[in-house]
């Protein structure tokens, strides 16, 4: 399963900026996720869960968007979206083909906790 590898860098990631930004609690976490990393989005969750325990990020929600495959076809170079499984060109049936976007994972931003000095503590998206 390696979406326990995939979660264990976003939560050092997003604990290293919280920390930075003076942040005492991450209350939301937004990743992209492309199709094709082959992810599932049950397993993230429950890796989070898992993972999350006893760090800044105990609590936080995990909002997971998947981002569609868009590939080139470099016989015709017509750009063109499709599943994980279709990849050939719908134009000309081409397999020569260029993946433009589906295999990323990152992290589109994170909300936080950050004191302002007053005891109060104000929601930031960073």
């Amino acid at each position: 399963m390696h979406e326990l590898g995939l979660i264990q860098s976003v939560i050092e990631s997003v604990d290293e900026s919280a920390k930075a930004a003076g942040a005492t609690a991450v209350l939301e976490i937004h990743l992209k996720v492309g199709e094709m990393t082959e992810a599932v989005a049950e397993a993230l969750e429950f890796a989070f869960e898992a993972l999350s325990a006893n760090t800044i990020c105990e609590g936080a929600k995990l909002d997971i968007a998947f981002i569609q495959p868009r590939s080139h076809c470099l016989a015709c170079d017509h750009e063109y979206t499709h599943d994980r499984y279709h990849i050939s060109c719908p134009k000309c049936s081409s397999f020569s083909t260029e993946l433009l976007c589906g295999r990323e994972l990152y992290i589109d931003s994170i909300e936080v906790d950050i004191p302002d000095g007053d005891e109060d503590e104000e929601t930031v998206c960073i």
